[in-house]
């Protein structure tokens, strides 16, 4: 898919088709994340850090579900 650059303001910006924006479940107002490649960027509609940091207190959640739900009781 090719994309063109666009004056938007004092900025440049690219608009993404409809198609694009259905398959990524985004809407106006939603934000892209951009991560740099060798070879170029990825965009993606999450925060991979975010995911990260939510796997390790998954992880955590479940390995300490016990010492959790006795902070949680008193």
């Amino acid at each position: 898919m090719r994309l063109k650059i666009t004056t938007v303001g004092n900025s440049a910006g690219v608009v993404l088709p409809k198609e694009l924006l259905a398959r990524l479940r985004l809407e106006k107002g939603d934000s892209l994340f951009v991560s740099e490649l060798p070879d170029g960027i990825k965009l993606m509609p999450y925060d991979p850090t975010f995911e990260q940091q939510m796997a390790v207190a998954e992880r955590i959640m479940r390995e300490r579900r016990t010492l959790l739900r006795k902070l949680a009781d008193s």
